[in-house]
């Protein structure tokens, strides 16, 4: 993976590619979650590295996307997202998108439909308005205070064991969180900004329709909000197939890498045979 980055109004993003590969189409796009980096995938990347193009970002305002202004919304971020896709020639794109990755994944879908391939959840949710309550969304607004009221440690100890279920997963996320450490303050206005923007993209009550082929991946063990009914009621109002990662938590893919690279894969295929 060849890193570049990608200036904006507000800041520049780092986002690695590696177009060396042996099919051209899909690319596929990882978009990790709130507060995750890069490293979240380090697993996909590795499994389909040399087999299809690859594409992975440190989403603006984490970890190497450094310094950075906080006055951006979702949709910002998909128009930068698609941007860098047309820099970087990566015409079909597949969106794997991890929690608020996904969030972006759905965005890119109302703004550029034509342009997307396939998209994949992996312990996301649904945009739709329709399925948080009005308390949900308000809380959504005012979580930055209750990061920063929670000591470091704390905050620590449940953003790993909070949302990996395996040794992996939880070392890996976090060494993640651990960029952070000794700037708990720069922690607390990610989160808080990245809730902010979301409720903000709920409010606008836009359709967020998935017209290509989609799936959404769960780990049943997901404790992170409520993930696993939103998901239930986003299969049951959309069809779109739903995967239950038996004993994966909100990262999945760190839990589970083996499952959900399988899945991947076989998403692909259906992808390919539908567009290529």
């Amino acid at each position: 993976m060849i890193e570049h980055t990608y200036t904006t109004q507000c800041g520049s993003i780092h986002y690695w590619v590696n177009k060396s590969a042996e099919h051209n189409c899909p690319q596929l796009i990882f978009l990790p979650g709130l507060t995750a980096d890069h490293r979240l995938f380090e697993k996909q990347i590795e499994y389909f590295s040399g087999r299809y193009p690859l594409f992975v970002w440190d989403a603006p305002g984490h970890a190497a996307s450094w310094p950075f202004e906080f006055n951006f919304t979702l949709a910002d971020k998909a128009k930068w997202l698609d941007e860098i896709l047309v820099k970087e020639e990566f015409e079909n794109p597949l969106i794997i998108g991890q929690s608020m990755g996904g969030y972006v994944g759905q965005v890119y879908a109302q703004l550029f439909p034509e342009k997307l391939r396939g998209f994949i959840s992996v312990d996301s949710a649904p945009l739709q308005r329709q399925y948080l309550t009005a308390a949900e969304i308000w809380l959504l607004k005012r979580m930055e205070p209750v990061y920063r009221y929670y000591p470091w440690k704390a905050l620590l100890k449940g953003g790993t064991n909070g949302v990996a279920t395996s040794e992996y997963g939880r070392s890996l996320m976090r060494s993640i969180m651990l960029v952070y450490d000794g700037d708990k303050e720069r922690y607390a206005k990610l989160a808080g900004h990245g809730f902010r923007i979301l409720a903000e993209a709920l409010e606008a009550n836009l359709p967020y329709e998935i017209r290509c082929p989609a799936l959404l991946i769960c780990g049943d063990k997901d404790r992170a909000g409520s993930c696993i009914r939103y998901n239930r009621a986003w299969h049951k109002k959309t069809g779109i197939p739903i995967e239950w990662i038996k004993g994966a938590g909100h990262n999945s893919n760190t839990d589970a890498p083996e499952i959900v690279n399988h899945l991947i894969e076989k998403q692909i295929s259906s992808i390919q045979k539908e567009n290529f």
